[in-house]
């Protein structure tokens, strides 16, 4: 189970995300721990099984388990902060004051550097069309030392994984 074999179970109309995950997955600008992170975070994001299955079984071999944890995490937790935030902006400002009244220690205890775990919300969130969230974490790498050269490497990977997600449920159904 891997990328390669995600790469060759894609259909002929997938073929830019074949190469795009090729390129992704060589990528330099992304230190391995935040490179196989945003990858595992992204798949389990997509709720794809197959996806999260390959990148999962790879990413076991780049990260620590507090890393692979955290991903995991990361993803998890988005899923519940960004139906939050978004339904607040939705809600429009008579909401902004309201209490959030959710847990979230994972953002302030994640077992991985802050940078990492924030570039790995910040790629879930795009996936989850949270435009502040995005905006949010993108903020923090940032001031924690990212360039937006690696915010945008991220964004690359969940772009790739949201489509490489979608072109297997297409295959799948037609």
């Amino acid at each position: 189970m891997s990328i390669e074999n995600l790469k060759s179970g894609l259909p002929e109309f997938a073929k830019d995300l074949k190469l795009n995950l090729s390129s992704l997955a060589r990528s330099t600008e992304l230190n391995e721990q935040q490179l196989w992170g945003t990858f595992l975070a992204t798949a389990a994001a997509t709720r794809s099984a197959t996806v999260l299955s390959e990148i999962a079984d790879e990413a076991r071999e780049h990260l620590s388990d507090e890393a692979f944890n955290a991903a995991l995490g990361a993803a998890s937790i988005m899923g519940m902060n960004n139906v939050a935030y978004r339904a607040k902006e939705f809600l429009g400002s008579d909401y902004t004051q309201v209490r959030m009244g959710l847990r979230m220690n994972i953002i302030a205890n994640p077992g991985v550097e802050k940078s990492d775990f924030e570039l790995w919300s910040m790629a879930v969130s795009t996936i989850n069309g949270c435009e502040n969230c995005t905006a949010a974490h993108d903020d923090v790498i940032r001031k924690e030392g990212l360039t937006k050269e690696q915010a945008w490497e991220a964004v690359k990977i969940a772009a790739t994984i949201a489509g490489v997600a979608q072109a297997v449920e297409i295959d799948a159904n037609i």
